[in-house]
């Protein structure tokens, strides 16, 4: 093959599909362009790349030059450019701003979609997929420019936006201490918008399962993705379901600890006493308090009867016995006098 070496000066392959010779030329396009690059050589490595672009993206011009190279393109090789026989002959239009405007839309794509001022940005990534302008045909001697313009995103105008996805429902979920000690499955029934063949939507029910571990913690949210209403031009809403607790009559979780408050009158918390402690599995446990003074302050742990660890199933938490000591109304002046006479 003699002449250029178009897929060199694109730095792509052979066999390159179309999209990666229009990314290949996006990224050079806008690293060489004049107004960006002021090096010596760049103005006319910005015409290579356009030429070579123009070449490649052109299906009959890029077999006609992957047969028979450049030469074969400009009707030199013996009449040979054209293998269908007919008079064909490619002369590159020398103006690679045209090129340029017309793959980005416009001849200043950042003036605009930012309303003016630099066309380039010195900190932009050009691979960094933010700029997404879709090429408007093949451009070629004779071929005619499609002006398009475009929004913030860089979509065109008028063209169907990208999809952009509602913002996440979320529902409460109460759950026992108890559920949460063993594991646990809910069944959420939810109801939803769905699309149909034809475009129009029905409503539709559906139930979610959540598998509910043991010890996990109030706050532990579950994500169905893209469960919520379906439509036209919007990707669905994810469900998201926040573990809560479940107010119990007896316990308060603490972390992966429970907290248990028994009530016991002053005389009990003098004279001490022996109660019986409650647990999440039902077991009874009884404490001996009878040689201690129960303070307001004074809390017993019971090791091992409290939530399971979220990743150590087999390891749980305590159980904390708080005490709510129980004061009389009133004191007969007898009890008082023998309370005074007696107490420290």
């Amino acid at each position: 093959m003699m002449g250029k070496d178009y897929y060199q000066i694109l730095g792509v392959s052979k066999n390159a599909a179309d999209d990666e010779i229009k990314k290949a030329y996006r990224k050079l396009a806008l690293k060489y362009h004049p107004d960006k690059n002021k090096s010596a050589g760049a103005e006319e490595k910005f015409k290579e790349v356009a030429e070579a672009y123009e070449v490649l993206s052109d299906k009959k011009k890029r077999d006609i030059y992957d047969k028979y190279g450049e030469d074969g393109l400009k009707g030199s090789a013996g009449g040979q450019g054209n293998p269908g026989g007919g008079n064909f002959s490619y002369t590159f239009h020398g103006d690679p701003r045209a090129t340029f405007a017309q793959f980005f839309g416009s001849s200043n794509p950042f003036g605009n979609i930012f309303g003016g001022g630099s066309m380039f940005d010195d900190d932009m990534d050009f691979d960094d997929g933010f700029i997404r302008m879709g090429h408007g045909g093949a451009p070629g001697l004779g071929g005619a420019f499609r002006s398009q313009s475009f929004n913030v995103h860089g979509s065109p105008m008028g063209r169907s936006k990208e999809k952009v996805q509602d913002p996440a429902i979320e529902h409460d979920l109460y759950v026992s201490l108890e559920d949460i000690m063993r594991g646990c499955t809910k069944k959420m029934k939810i109801s939803r918008r769905v699309l149909q063949a034809d475009g129009t939507s029905r409503k539709e029910d559906k139930v979610l399962t959540i598998n509910v571990k043991p010890g996990w913690k109030a706050g532990t949210k579950i994500t169905f993705q893209k469960e919520g209403d379906q439509g036209m031009s919007k990707i669905p809403a994810d469900i998201v379901f926040i573990i809560r607790d479940k107010p119990h009559p007896l316990f308060k979780r603490e972390g992966n600890d429970v907290r248990y408050t028994a009530s016991i009158s002053l005389k009990q918390a003098l004279c001490g006493t022996e109660i019986v402690v409650p647990t999440l599995s039902d077991k009874k446990i009884p404490l001996n308090l009878k040689s201690e003074v129960i303070k307001p302050t004074t809390v017993k742990r019971l090791q091992g009867h409290g939530l399971p660890f979220p990743k150590e199933p087999s390891r749980r938490g305590d159980l904390l016995v708080s005490f709510d000591i129980k004061f009389p109304e009133v004191l007969s002046p007898a009890v008082r006098d023998i309370l005074y006479d007696t107490l420290p």
